[in-house]
């Protein structure tokens, strides 16, 4: 089983939603994003590419990639950040997080882990997501995880659920008959940063 994410840029909107619920349903603490949406090739949120004459605007949510070949999982000196052998999900384990950061320096994706370098603190005081979310901690690396909690319940990561466009999909990208599969078997599709060699299990649609 490897479960991977196909995000639809042609449906995407750019409103944020996967990445307000993916904080909620995981009491992402204050100031931390595990999800973020971008404007591709803009300087600035919802800026537009080209120029006068051709105009374009289109949107790439960047989280973990959950790769086939991560870098993170090769430098961490603890087992710390590691692959899920079962579902393919980089998974975080905090018990063993010593906050070498050695997996941050390594990931070619900029900003999709972060370090807690004070006790996780929450906008209304206290956590509020799933109740089987693992609680945050200081010194630690966090990351997408998947909405692993969620997963091992038979349920999709929350941002999938919430997606007002029906632009992210989630599934079993080894079953030739999941709807990720059969929608990268039916569109052009492309990996951020492929020439990276880590595969990653996140699927663009163009």
């Amino acid at each position: 089983m490897r479960y991977g994410f196909v995000i639809d840029q042609q449906r995407c909107i750019g409103c944020h939603t996967c990445a307000v619920e993916c904080r909620f349903a995981n009491s992402v603490p204050e100031g931390t994003w595990w999800n973020r949406v971008l404007t591709e090739d803009g300087v600035f949120c919802d800026t537009c590419e080209g120029d006068i004459n051709e105009v374009s605007l289109s949107y790439v949510t960047v989280a973990c990639q959950h790769c086939e070949n991560p870098a993170c999982t090769k430098v961490c000196p603890v087992g710390a950040t590691y692959k899920d052998p079962e579902t393919g999900i980089v998974c975080q384990d905090y018990d063993k997080c010593i906050g070498c950061r050695m997996c941050v320096a390594a990931c070619p994706y900029t900003g999709v882990r972060s370090f807690n370098w004070e006790e996780p603190k929450y906008t209304v005081g206290f956590p509020t997501g799933d109740a089987d979310a693992a609680p945050h901690q200081k010194h630690v690396v966090e990351k997408c995880i998947m909405c692993r909690q969620r997963v091992a319940k038979g349920e999709e990561p929350a941002c999938v659920r919430v997606c007002p466009a029906r632009a992210r999909f989630w599934g079993d990208l080894d079953d030739p008959e999941s709807e990720v599969s059969q929608l990268l078997k039916k569109r052009s599709s492309r990996q951020l940063l492929a020439e990276e060699g880590t595969n990653p299990n996140v699927h663009f649609l163009v």
